[in-house]
């Protein structure tokens, strides 16, 4: 039977939110992403990606069953700040059919040449901000918190139809128990010293959480600017984004670095709420899911340590250094098992370093690819 390819607009997001569901129903390792925050994210008047960006959501059919999805985007913040041309593939999930592959990349490649761009990068969902990439190693076990999965058949996929690799993005385990503990009385050995110059550190404070968000875009804006595929937050962007993990954060696993009161660095991890929410059907919290996630979002055998950023003049003074340590002294305390350091790009030599030191694992590698539209 032929392949169709419709724009997933109107009831049709619906189904296109629903569709890995189906696909990952056999999967022990799948966990649902949460239909209202997934509705959310597509919704143009309460996503301030769309302020900066288009984008355009396409199902596969195979008469009337759904057989893939995929998302086309322009990111024109992303095109300002790298001086680039690109387009970019999101929300990518497919039949084990690489001619179904093949129609929706067909599409998203079309879609972008269409718009003049010149590239195609992906998958972002819906941009390096957001999750990314496609699991190339590491399917023993379900993703962590706001980190992608997908069936192995996917790399495949996408580099037989002429995409290559553009980033791989790494993912570590650090065993609570495994930890370096001449790293961690390293690093509290340099806390004592660098408060004796000022920089100190602080759990972050939820009764002013709008300062604290502006004091976090601040140091990412600067922290990340020279990294692979880098585009920074607006405000709208971080404080939507803010405001929808504030229910999750625990301010015992946040932490601010200080220089005499001005914020320099921070260290973001989170409880692995995936945990929790794998068994909830098509990604429902209501009417009774969300006093379970509620109940649990803080007793997770895992968390997983989503950012580090210092301000480049306060770099290589080892605050990220104390970031680590601190996580690994508040897992004991919880008793959690392990946290995972994710994503680290595969050219960022020194934190890829400080995971080896800390006897880090690499357990988990994604990867980004990119396909020049002729």
């Amino acid at each position: 039977m032929s392949i169709s390819i419709v724009s997933a607009t109107g009831k049709l997001i619906k189904d296109y939110i629903n569709f890995p569901h189906e696909l990952y129903a056999d999967d022990e390792n799948y966990v649902p992403e949460l239909y209202m925050a997934q509705k959310d994210m597509f919704n143009r008047k309460k996503n301030p990606f769309f302020e900066h960006a288009e984008v355009e959501s396409f199902l596969a059919m195979r008469g009337d069953k759904i057989v893939g999805r995929i998302s086309a985007i322009l990111n024109k913040n992303y095109n300002d700040y790298q001086k680039a041309n690109a387009g970019f593939f999101g929300f990518f999930d497919v039949i084990d059919d690489y001619e179904v592959a093949k129609a929706l990349l067909d599409k998203a490649v079309e879609w972008c040449r269409n718009k003049g761009l010149d590239q195609i990068i992906g998958p972002t969902n819906f941009s390096t901000n957001d999750t990314a990439g496609i699991l190339i190693d590491g399917f023993h076990e379900p993703a962590k918190i706001m980190m992608t999965y997908n069936k192995p058949y996917y790399q495949d996929f996408v580099e037989r139809y002429g995409f290559e690799k553009e980033m791989d993005l790494y993912a570590y385990i650090l065993y609570t128990k495994k930890a370096s503990e001449k790293s961690i009385r390293l690093a509290q050995t340099l806390e004592e010293r660098l408060q004796r110059q000022g920089i100190t550190f602080r759990n972050i404070n939820l009764k002013k959480f709008k300062e604290e968000v502006a004091a976090i875009r601040d140091i990412y804006n600067d922290a990340w600017a020279d990294n692979w595929g880098f585009v920074p937050w607006t405000d709208a962007e971080l404080e939507h984004l803010a405001n929808e993990l504030k229910m999750l954060a625990n301010p015992e696993w946040i932490y601010m670095a200080e220089d005499n009161g001005k914020p320099i660095g921070f260290g973001l991890t989170l409880h692995d709420v995936n945990e929790v929410t794998k068994g909830f059907k098509k990604g429902r919290l209501f009417p009774f899911n969300i006093f379970k996630l509620l109940r649990k979002k803080n007793k997770t055998r895992f968390v997983r340590i989503l950012a580090l950023g210092v301000k480049n003049e306060y770099r290589r003074k080892g605050i990220e250094a104390i970031f680590f340590a601190k996580n690994i002294l508040q897992a004991r305390k919880e008793n959690v098992i392990a946290g995972e350091v994710s994503w680290v790009l595969e050219n960022n030599v020194e934190m890829n370093a400080s995971a080896v030191k800390l006897n880090s694992e690499l357990y988990k590698t994604y990867r980004i690819y990119r396909y020049n539209i002729k």
